[in-house]
């Protein structure tokens, strides 16, 4: 049904500045407007843009009748355009289709008027990618490519446009000028391509594109540059002819680069890093690339020995925060603001004084985690020792065949959800080609920003096509091994079904590469105008059960630290001392808290079994049920279908790292060694869950960013890391005010108490914990199991229920069922431990097992699992506080 209250809003002579109307295929106009029964409907457009709006309606230009269908709209389109549903259709005439490609090179509008008095009722522009999706679905090259003359043809889609020219440029340095040439216009397919000469090789060009931008109401010379582009210059200001190709391009021994092995999905272990954290204070690494891709390939800094004892204790995949081209960091490391961290280093653990010194500079210092794409299938300047041409190429290269040559694949973290800017900004690039298209846009014609970005339109085929090309790109031409979809669900499921065929269809013999070894995964998060399906299905958690296309999942992140990401600063969870270590806001009776650890205990084993929707539970209510039906703060404790669907995480760059989030959480009074306990607790959940680990680079050794929550421009200050886990950065000062002002009460005097400063021995223990629980799942198949019907089958919990021990969380994995999957051991016992204290279980099925307390664990790292024991005369197991113990039966 149509909103009345949005009809009874919109002005009674309508606005052409507003796009409520939707031009969805080249006969079918849809319009939020109250239809009356007398009224007349006409579109009106104009090629020089002269329409104009007066009381007496649209002047200017030409009109054509529409016809109001009484039907609506059809299924095809219904199924297509979801949210316009219920509101009145207009159809124009079969005889004037011919002319819908040449109107849309103009502007078109659409009006309502009284066929008795002629009196105008309403008019609106009109949103327009439905219609040039009908009229322009193509399939071929854009950017640049060459043909066996090794002439670049240069191709962009622009079918709004009335010209575009092509300036090339000899070198990209400013003042240079210009040689204009024509590009040809295919009326087909929409593309404008010009063919050129083999000298053009490594030179620059841009696009001068003629059109109409609804937004200033009139024709724009917009000087662009590629969407398509493979390299760039300095800041982004012009594209480069560059062959991928080319043996300059490539390093010794790129083609014949091999991948460290991968014998399933669920075998992988994810490590997220930031390129500019891992080296630019990393004194063991040159000056000169610290920061860049090239410090990846220092085999002997400190950095990359870290990561090499990573990848040795299983860390299988780098995923690195965005290194396509970036919108906000200044690329040329001259015009940046240095950082004087000697003068930070002096002030207050507490003082408001760093964030005040950093504020005013923080889009000069070289920072930023990247969330803000210009360009997505350019390697970021900012990275590379010469932002200016295809030294970013070559490096970005260096930097995965290095990662590869230490026992690692690479990750890209993707952000085609959004771009940095639309309109006519200066870094807008889509939008000022074909105005419009490329964004989702409002009721009003606004573009969607829910992302905190300018929000892109995916259902369109031309988004989705620049999403599969640039992967494509990456995946062939740069050897990427998988892909991280930020806010994946604002795209269609269709989308991502769409990028993981074209994956699957890469092959080692054709491409180079082996597609279906690619690991897509992403943030299925369920918001804004998409939600629930409103532009299409989306790929949000529930939606890509199934896909082997994993999803972030948030029910091991709060149930393990407790609350979630918007709400409850210091609500604790199964990790953090719910149980028995209650801080100040957890002051409520002791009957309240064990309930809900007892719930929250619910949620880490159906975690620990893979999220699987159908795994079979006897909850704490006494309720045998599945993890899907389940229902725990209004959603279902598990969603996945299989393991691979579930990517487990307690931190990430997002929100506190998982170490401040245990200095707010536990109780001013716990020790540091209980925090780090707390710590090690709930990446041992990570690490021992079915599906596929996912860990906040740092993590292992403390990673504190004194409590920042949104440190994605906040200096290397903030985000720095130290690989000798020799200076732990919490008490840093206060965070910046903008995302953590409100806190600040709070966490002042934590930052200011010197006992909860991690010293490196505290460092040291933590990281010998997270190599072992990283090596410990590597040595049994069982915490890999790659089928939900394996973890149905092996995977079960002892102590669940009404009557179990609280704060206990034991997994039986055993092998004695169906397929073999571990040489060495036949069963391997689990406990997680979320009390203070220790805690202790009996069962009788246990006086049958001959467990012995894993190897890795008997090395003497935690002196405190001395504590631990197995009595297998009364089949019982004791566990220390706040701790994770692993025995094993062997074969």
């Amino acid at each position: 049904m149509l909103d009345q209250s949005v009809v009874e809003e919109q002005p009674s002579v309508g606005q052409l500045d507003r796009l409520r109307a939707y031009w969805v295929r080249r006969d079918t106009i849809v319009w939020n407007i109250h239809a009356l029964p007398n009224a007349r409907y006409e579109l009106h457009y104009s090629l020089d843009g002269s329409l104009e709006l007066t009381p007496q309606g649209i002047q200017h230009g030409n009109v054509l009748p529409l016809e109001r269908d009484p039907f609506g709209l059809d299924s095809t389109l219904a199924a297509a355009f979801p949210h316009l549903q219920g509101l009145p259709v207009l159809r124009l005439a079969p005889e004037h289709h011919d002319l819908v490609a040449t109107m849309l090179r103009g502007q078109v509008a659409v009006q309502a008027y009284h066929a008795d008095d002629q009196s105008l009722i309403d008019a609106t522009a009109l949103q327009i990618p439905g219609v040039l999706d009908d009229l322009y679905h193509y399939t071929g090259e854009l950017g640049v490519s060459f043909d066996e003359q090794k002439r670049p043809i240069l191709r962009l889609w622009a079918p709004t446009a009335r010209s575009v020219g092509l300036l090339l440029y000899a070198d990209s340095a400013k003042g240079t000028r210009a040689i204009r040439s024509a590009m040809t216009f295919d009326p087909q397919t929409g593309v404008w391509s010009i063919v050129g000469k083999p000298s053009w090789k490594n030179q620059f060009y841009r696009f001068l594109v003629d059109v109409f931008v609804p937004s200033t109401g009139q024709f724009e010379q917009n000087v662009v540059t590629d969407p398509y582009s493979l390299s760039l210059s300095t800041n982004s200001q012009h594209s480069q002819i560059v062959d991928l190709q080319s043996q300059r391009l490539k390093p010794k021994g790129w083609s014949k680069l091999a991948k460290p092995s991968l014998a399933k999905p669920t075998d992988i272990v994810l490590y997220e890093l930031h390129v500019r954290d891992f080296s630019i204070t990393d004194s063991s690494v040159p000056a000169e690339l610290r920061g860049t891709y090239k410090a990846f390939t220092q085999f002997e800094s400190n950095g990359v020995q870290h990561l090499q004892r990573l990848a040795k204790a299983g860390v299988s995949h780098v995923h690195l925060l965005p290194v396509f081209d970036i919108a906000t960091i200044e690329e040329h490391r001259p015009d940046r603001t240095r950082i004087d961290f000697d003068y930070l280093a002096s002030l207050p653990a507490d003082s408001t004084e760093q964030q005040a010194y950093l504020f005013p500079i923080r889009d000069r210092d070289g920072f930023n985690w990247g969330y803000d794409p210009r360009h997505y299938t350019t390697p970021e300047g900012s990275y590379s020792t010469d932002p200016d041409g295809s030294t970013r190429i070559y490096e970005f290269r260096e930097m995965v065949q290095a990662l590869n040559q230490i026992g690692l694949r690479i990750v890209m973290d993707v952000v085609y959800n959004h771009t940095h800017s639309s309109g006519q900004a200066s870094c807008a690039v889509l939008d000022r080609i074909v105005p419009g298209y490329y964004h989702r846009l409002d009721a009003d014609g606004n573009v969607c920003n829910s992302t905190c970005c300018a929000n892109t339109a995916s259902e369109q085929h031309m988004m989705e096509k620049l999403m599969l090309d640039s992967l494509r790109t990456w995946a062939v031409d740069y050897k990427v091994d998988g892909f991280r979809f930020d806010l994946m669900g604002h795209h269609l499921k269709r989308n991502l079904l769409a990028i993981r065929a074209m994956l699957d269809s890469l092959t080692l013999a054709e491409h180079g590469v082996d597609g279906k070894a690619i690991y897509v995964y992403g943030e299925g998060w369920n918001f804004g105008e998409v939600a629930d399906g409103a532009r299409g299905e989306n790929a949000s958690q529930h939606a890509m059960a199934g896909t082997g296309i994993g999803t972030f999942s948030d029910r091991l992140r709060d149930a393990a630290r407790g609350g979630g990401p918007f709400v409850g600063f210091q609500v604790q969870g199964f990790a953090t001392g719910l149980l028995d270590r209650p801080n100040v806001y957890e002051q409520r009776a002791f009957v309240e808290r064990h309930y809900q650890v007892a719930v929250l205990s619910d949620v880490v084993r159906l975690s620990l079994a893979g999220n699987l929707a159908d795994y079979p539970i006897l909850s704490c209510e006494g309720q045998q049920t599945l993890g899907g039906h389940l229902y725990i703060n209004g959603k279902p404790a598990a969603y996945g279908l299989r393991p691979d669907d579930h990517i487990a995480y307690v931190s990430a760059h997002d929100n506190e790292t998982l170490f401040d989030g245990i200095q707010v959480k536990a109780p001013i009074e716990s020790p540091m060694a209980e925090r780090v306990r707390m710590h090690n607790l709930a990446l041992s959940l990570v690490a021992l869950a079915q599906g596929i680990p996912f860990f906040h680079a740092g993590d292992e050794l403390l990673r504190s960013k004194s409590l920042d929550r949104n440190s994605y421009n906040s200096s290397d200050w903030f985000n720095r890391i130290d690989w000798t886990g020799q200076q732990n950065t919490w008490g840093s000062g206060l965070p910046p005010s903008a995302d953590n002002h409100e806190h600040w009460a709070t966490v002042g005097p934590l930052l200011a108490n010197p006992a909860l400063k991690p010293t490196a021995e505290d460092m040291a223990f933590s990281y010998a914990h997270f190599q072992t629980m990283l090596q410990i799942r590597r040595s049994s198949g069982l915490f890999r199991l790659n089928s939900a019907e394996l973890i149905k089958q092996k995977v079960w919990f002892p102590n669940t229920g009404p009557d179990q021990v609280v704060g206990l969380v034991l997994m039986v994995l055993d092998d004695g069922i169906g397929e073999q999957c571990d040489q060495q051991f036949s069963r391997v016992v689990v406990a997680f431990n979320g009390s203070h204290h220790s805690l202790s279980y009996s069962d009788a099925s246990f006086g049958h097992y001959n467990l012995q307390l894993h190897p890795l664990l008997a090395n003497g790292y935690d002196p405190v699992l001395a504590q631990a024991s197995f009595d297998r005369s009364h089949g019982s197991i004791s566990v220390p506080g706040f701790s994770c113990v692993v025995w094993v039966e062997y074969r």
